[in-house]
């Protein structure tokens, strides 16, 4: 928040329609739901976001960014194997079907994990890599804490059924992201619709795939607490939506209504660019530097999420605290542009400088401070002369 904010409005974008057509927000009969556009991070949909809730299988997502993370720092090798556990092999509801004492590498598990949502593979990646799946639960916490995920918290691998065992809607599909922008050479496995490991064929439990175009992700889960719940995402035509739903009665209502969300949030709403990367905005007023002024840019392509039934009813303005204090060094994020429609709300993009913007010499600073000296004086005047 800026406190006592300057605000510069962006006239181009300020386009204020007299009658604003508004359309009702969708509603899911989901417990909880969160709807975000990747690109942008607007939020299409909100329901219970973080509220913290038992995620079942949805979890193995934060068994599988453990063991990216150490495929990526080289603490693994796809190749490498593990030895199957008698605990691993023990395990209950969907299960890989593995056999007590064999060895199974790393690619094998992870194919497991999300194809067939092996409780079996978990076990087998938490002991390999923590040396028991308690000690990896609890590497699992403590990252997913790193992360920002303070609605997560993990007693196993698997996502079995815990009092304790807790996501929200806002972690998992923060975690989809991140696994979508980081590793994309094994967020390609998600993708698969079938898995065969001894002779026993298994599908893709993801009900989007094939469903819906361009799904290539995530995981589902169910329990009986949890119900039917499902991260999922898609890309189409360079949009990539990704949603979470939990909390519904039956594999065939988490399918439509999955289906329904992602399709209307691919169908109602649209992408405009609003600035390029390095393009000026606006400038910020500055106190004590050689320049008066500081050009205010963004890092990156600015795009907005807008539904069509806003798409003339688009506000932007920029927020800072001013005026700003030099030294000012080029890439100091300044300000934010806050961009509003009324079916997603506010969307905040971060400004920063332009360029250097050093401290004035003796004579500049004599000049800001006869400046202040003189708009002071104005408001004693005029003070007065109300008073009288």
């Amino acid at each position: 928040m800026f406190s006592q904010a300057n605000k510069a409005i962006i006239g181009t974008l300020a386009v204020l329609c007299l009658i604003p057509v508004q359309g009702a927000a969708i509603d899911t009969q989901a417990r909880a739901a969160l709807v975000i556009d990747h690109a942008t991070g607007a939020v299409l949909l909100d329901k219970n976001a973080d509220e913290a809730l038992p995620p079942a299988s949805m979890s193995k997502l934060m068994t599988l960014y453990l063991v990216f993370e150490a495929l990526k720092d080289g603490r693994l090798e796809l190749s490498d194997t593990f030895r199957v556990s008698a605990k691993a092999w023990s395990m209950g509801g969907s299960k890989m079907f593995l056999r007590e004492g064999e060895q199974v590498s790393v690619e094998d598990l992870i194919r497991g994990i999300i194809v067939q949502s092996g409780n079996d593979a978990c076990v087998v990646l938490a002991e390999g890599i923590a040396g028991s799946e308690n000690a990896f639960a609890n590497q699992m916490t403590r990252r997913a804490r790193e992360l920002g995920m303070m609605e997560s918290t993990f007693v196993n691998s698997t996502g079995w059924p815990h009092p304790d065992h807790r996501m929200s809607a806002r972690d998992l599909v923060f975690l989809a992201g991140r696994m979508i922008e980081e590793y994309p050479e094994f967020y390609e496995f998600f993708a698969e619709e079938t898995f065969t490991w001894d002779g026993i064929t298994q599908d893709n439990r993801n009900p989007l795939l094939g469903v819906v175009a361009g799904a290539d992700g995530l995981k589902t889960g169910h329990t009986e607490e949890a119900g039917y719940g499902l991260v999922g995402s898609a890309l189409q035509d360079n949009r990539r939506i990704t949603l979470m739903i939990t909390g519904l009665p039956s594999s065939r209502a988490r399918l439509l209504e999955a289906e329904r969300l992602m399709n209307w949030a691919f169908r109602d709403f649209f992408s405009k660019s609003l600035f390029s990367d390095g393009q000026v905005v606006t400038q910020a007023n500055v106190w004590l530097g050689e320049e008066r002024t500081v050009d205010l840019v963004p890092t990156e392509p600015l795009d907005a999420m807008i539904a069509f039934v806003d798409r003339d009813d688009l506000k932007a303005e920029v927020r800072y605290s001013g005026p700003i204090e030099a030294p000012i060094a080029k890439g100091d994020k300044l300000a934010e542009l806050v961009v509003t429609t009324p079916q997603i709300g506010e969307t905040r993009y971060d400004l920063v400088a332009a360029n250097d913007v050093a401290r004035g010499g003796f004579l500049r600073r004599l000049d800001a401070a006869a400046r202040v000296l003189a708009s002071k004086a104005l408001s004693s005047g005029q003070a007065r002369l109300a008073g009288e």
